[in-house]
């Protein structure tokens, strides 16, 4: 069993129950997914009017859509009437409205009531009052931010300042125009691992060289054991002879051109809590998304971006893809493994963190916080 006392370089992690429990889960769902902003899709999902998507916030199913005006909105995905489920695909698009597969109560793209079978014999119905319950939504970094708190938190408190912690100030992240690079690939990953092991394992760097010798190579203060998250504004940089982020160290493909030479020829990692993992290079853009479904379940969806014209005239970007799902392979399959040892009873207290990991008891402070259990 872990020591009562530990030395000095050592620090405690949460129980082996935070990542096991039904219910410590649940209240995750509440006071973490459902309180906090979600980062739901990316906007490009929504490009045309009537275009939708649904995704689970917590336990809730959000449906997303992009009205005629251009404004995306968000909605509990739930009938007014009778709670059935409004739209059951994952996303599709619709001409003018949506309309409840079980008793055909109809709603606009703006969520108001527009139609339902005797409708007219109703009049003391407000059509507004009895449409889609809305959800509060942001766009940034080219994505769809939902909140689905009676009043939501400041975004730039939350969010932008998360991406300012890291890198020092926001400019720094928009000099990559993320807003306005092109999925050139999006694969889609079925972890069985709790949410938060996949978070500390993206925090940290000690399990780099030996499980990632494709991306140390790349990388080569990565084998040394300290993330590029460890410290503020760092970017960690191409070893010598790489000539771009690839599996091979090739060439990649077009500098996107408004990064900086100080931010030319480095990695920088960033995550947004609760369930978002940014990662910058010169010429493209990764980003996870993280759906936690279950205490021993998580879906997270990875988008490389590019250059739009890199993307519309099929440049082969197989490289720099095949590096980063490498990576995420090596990660998950890691949670994978650890995630049956959080229900040992050598776990029952926890496990023990190392120096270069410390920065990750930050990460369970926030999450014992918002638990309401530190």
């Amino acid at each position: 069993m872990i020591p009562t006392s530990l030395p000095e370089s050592l620090i405690s992690t949460l129980p082996g129950d935070h990542y096991t429990s039904p219910e410590i889960f649940a209240a995750e769902q509440e006071r973490i997914f459902e309180s906090m902003w979600f980062c739901a899709a990316r906007s490009s999902d929504l490009g045309t009017p009537g275009a939708y998507r649904t995704v689970t916030v917590g336990r809730e199913s959000v449906l997303l859509t992009r009205t005629r005006d251009d404004a995306v909105r968000a909605f509990l995905n739930v009938c007014r009437h009778r709670g059935a489920r409004l739209c059951t695909q994952e996303s599709g698009e619709v001409r003018r409205a949506f309309q409840c597969p079980y008793h055909a109560w109809t709603y606009s793209l703006e969520g108001k009531l527009v139609a339902a079978p005797n409708l007219t014999k109703m009049p003391d119905i407000d059509r507004t009052a009895y449409g889609l319950a809305t959800v509060a939504v942001r766009e940034w970094l080219g994505c769809v931010w939902v909140c689905l708190a009676d009043d939501p938190p400041s975004f730039e408190e939350q969010v932008v300042a998360e991406v300012v912690a890291r890198l020092g100030d926001a400019g720094a992240i928009e000099r990559y125009g993320v807003d306005g690079l092109a999925v050139g690939r999006r694969i889609v990953y079925d972890v069985r691992a709790n949410w938060k092991l996949i978070v500390e394992n993206f925090m940290e760097c000690y399990h780099c060289a030996t499980i990632h010798p494709e991306l140390t190579e790349v990388l080569p203060e990565f084998a040394d054991g300290y993330a590029a998250q460890y410290f503020v504004g760092h970017g960690a940089e191409f070893g010598a002879g790489i000539k771009g982020f690839t599996v091979d160290g090739s060439e990649g493909v077009d500098r996107i051109p408004t990064v900086t030479a100080d931010q030319d020829r480095r990695y920088y990692a960033i995550t947004i809590k609760p369930q978002v993992f940014v990662n910058l290079v010169p010429d493209h853009v990764i980003f996870h998304r993280m759906y936690p479904l279950a205490a021993d379940r998580t879906v997270i969806e990875c988008d490389w971006l590019y250059l739009p014209e890199v993307v519309a005239s099929g440049t082969d970007v197989s490289r720099s893809v095949e590096l980063f799902d490498r990576v995420n392979r090596q990660d998950f399959a890691a949670c994978e493994r650890c995630q049956p040892g959080m229900g040992s009873r050598l776990y029952a207290r926890g496990g023990v963190l190392v120096p270069s990991e410390h920065h990750i008891g930050a990460f369970h402070a926030f999450v014992l916080d918002r638990l309401g259990t530190r």
